[in-house]
């Protein structure tokens, strides 16, 4: 093409195969250069974006809007400085009530002042192209800090704060990664998306109303935080909360068969549930179906909150027990969620009940707050071949294995589009206080993203 001889353009990589070719090492060597001189930069931005608080309204319990649209306005001004064409917009439930009943999709949600950001990034033609999934949303801090939450500190090579690992530092490796490629002087041939969505933490249904608005790709790279390994399932996940009945009394005071007017404590009811939930899990542990050969751990009913008892000197009227159960793609129900595990749940806790005279009279009640879908791509695709095949380049000791929490790939995969998780930070300490990811992981997230992007989107260098 005479145009492209005019700029300077040389026909290089990509043979769109996702294995090493002949220009793979000068292609390393000046992406790798790149990812090094802009490293301070890089680090300015995941800073910077960590020291917005956007933490999800849903467990603040808020009125006001997060300040997810703050964290958008930073990506929108370094996105739009790459020449990418951007797309900002607030979901709408609304307009998604459609979906309901499927993956991601909640009646309740209030988008005003929480927008979606998209910005594409035309190629030259004749590559694949690729959507680049981040979320801007965080947890609540919680307690337990020994550093501000929200300062971003930087220590000895790591970067502290809510969000650095989940995830934050994955969105900043995606942006920076476009930096990289184009101070390197490589021009991808395959249009690339960058979409950072609200709302992950609670459900997804940020990327819901992405994938509603028509955002498509030949693959998709999600950067959640896996260690850098490259992650090609995820588990769904459901939060339940069972209500546990029982009737006050004075604790101090002999008390009547609950038949003739006495007290029923609740809290003693509970651990009777607690001690058959602990039975449940092992089971669970030694159940095939329960188990995927990518993920070290079987799928469990993990408690994480309890609430229970008004006074010192009651017995306790009620008690709360709200969980999170996680299930495998060959669990899915026919929309797609978790429907088979949370009727497995629902028998579970009939059975429990029926073994006390008390609670055959007064159920148990259980309410499903969150189910989050999963989702599977072959360990042999060609993209999950070409991120670990990036991530060798850079030196990275990566390994395939899956993801035992939930991410958006699931809604991703059923619109189509085949997707990896790959990103900085270890998973284990998201959610945590003192959440944290190094620089090191930082970097080598960036050098994967850009090695990755070019072999699979195919790629020019422009000199």
């Amino acid at each position: 093409m005479a145009m492209e001889s005019e700029v300077g353009i040389r026909k290089s990589g990509g043979d769109n195969s996702g294995a090493p070719d002949s220009t793979t090492p000068r292609l390393h060597d000046s992406v790798s250069a790149a990812t090094n001189r802009r490293h301070e930069e890089t680090v300015a931005l995941l800073r910077q974006l960590v020291r917005v608080p956007s933490v999800n309204p849903y467990f603040t319990g808020s009125p006001e809007p997060s300040q997810e649209g703050d964290v958008q306005d930073i990506l929108a001004d370094r996105l739009a400085r790459l020449g990418g064409q951007l797309d900002r917009w607030e979901p709408s439930a609304g307009d998604l009530a459609r979906y309901a009943g499927g993956p991601g999709y909640y009646p309740d949600r209030d988008f005003r002042g929480r927008p979606n950001l998209a910005a594409t990034l035309s190629g030259s033609g004749g590559g694949r192209s690729l959507l680049l999934l981040g979320h801007v949303d965080v947890v609540s801090a919680g307690e337990g800090w020994t550093v501000d939450p929200f300062g971003a500190d930087r220590l000895d090579g790591v970067i502290y704060g809510r969000g650095t690992a989940d995830m934050k530092a994955g969105l900043t490796a995606a942006v920076a990664a476009l930096d990289v490629l184009r101070e390197a002087g490589i021009r991808l041939r395959g249009d690339v998306t960058l979409a950072s969505v609200v709302d992950e933490e609670a459900g997804g249904m940020g990327t819901l109303a992405l994938v509603d608005r028509g955002y498509r790709a030949d693959g998709a790279i999600v950067p959640e935080p896996t260690d850098l390994h490259v992650a090609p399932l995820c588990r769904g996940i459901v939060w339940g909360r069972l209500t546990i009945p029982g009737r006050a009394g004075h604790i101090e005071m002999p008390q009547p068969h609950w038949r003739d007017g006495g007290a029923v404590d609740a809290i003693a009811l509970g651990r009777m549930v607690l001690d058959a939930i602990d039975r449940l899990n092992t089971r669970w542990a030694a159940t095939p179906s329960k188990r995927h050969p990518l993920l070290p751990l079987p799928c469990q009913v993990k408690v994480s909150m309890l609430d229970a008892g008004e006074y010192p000197t009651a017995y306790a009227s009620g008690m709360l027990i709200t969980f999170d159960a996680q299930y495998l793609p060959a669990e899915r129900d026919e929309w797609g969620l978790g429907g088979h595990v949370k009727a497995e749940l629902e028998r579970f806790f009939a059975e429990v009940a029926a073994h006390d005279e008390w609670l055959r009279q007064h159920p148990l009640r259980i309410e499903w707050l969150i189910d989050a879908d999963c989702a599977e791509t072959p360990g042999d695709h060609q993209l999950t071949r070409t991120v670990y095949a990036a991530a060798s380049q850079a030196g990275v000791e990566s390994q395939v294995e899956g993801m035992s929490s939930h991410t958006d790939m699931g809604l991703l995969v059923n619109a189509g589009i085949p997707t990896v998780n790959f990103g900085p930070g270890a998973p284990s300490v998201a959610h945590q206080p003192d959440e944290h990811v190094t620089e090191r992981d930082l970097m080598q997230a960036t050098l994967t993203l850009a090695l990755a992007m070019a072999e699979w989107c195919g790629w020019d260098e422009v000199h």
